[in-house]
């Protein structure tokens, strides 16, 4: 039994019913493509003999690029949405993927950036995601037009949830 079937409401009949699917799809397919874009990057990694790292910690590393952030800043600035940030960020000091220092300003915060051997990991993931592109592209999976109305449809998805959030109280 899926989800759309249990919820047939008398809000969701006739022609909301059929958004309501088709809206309850996508949100699974995004899901799903954020898992299967984990284990990509953790499928590539074990192909490239990387394996003390895991994908949610590329991804991360990645995201940062050469940015120096705090851990605060990784959250708000969209780099990274998982709930156990602060484990990955002493893993990947600890590993020597990353840097970090105390802020003068504010002895509580952070700031966290890549060392050499995070910006290795950074340039893997970024040949991978090149890759793909390409071949997205070179297939006729999408276009870049196509990939433009996507981005374009998430981005308004996102800022309708977000003000759903803001304005929750």
């Amino acid at each position: 039994m899926s989800v759309h079937q249990n919820l047939e409401t008398p809000r969701t009949t006739g022609r909301s019913a059929g958004f309501m699917s088709t809206y309850l799809e996508a949100l699974t397919l995004v899901e799903r493509l954020h898992r299967l874009l984990l284990d990509v990057i953790k499928d590539e990694f074990e192909r490239v003999g990387v394996l003390e790292i895991n994908a949610v910690q590329a991804l991360l590393l990645f995201n940062i690029g050469e940015h120096e952030v705090t851990a605060g800043e990784l959250k708000t600035r969209g780099y990274y949405q998982g709930s156990n940030v602060s484990y990955n960020l002493k893993k990947l000091v600890d590993m020597g993927y990353m840097h970090h220092q105390r802020c003068e300003i504010d002895r509580r915060s952070v700031r966290v950036r890549l060392t050499e051997k995070g910006r290795r990991i950074r340039d893997i993931v970024a040949r991978l995601f090149a890759a793909h592109a390409d071949g997205l592209v070179t297939r006729g999976v999408v276009d870049p037009a196509g990939m433009d109305n996507i981005t374009n449809v998430l981005r308004r998805i996102e800022r309708y949830w977000a003000d759903q959030i803001r304005y929750i109280y």
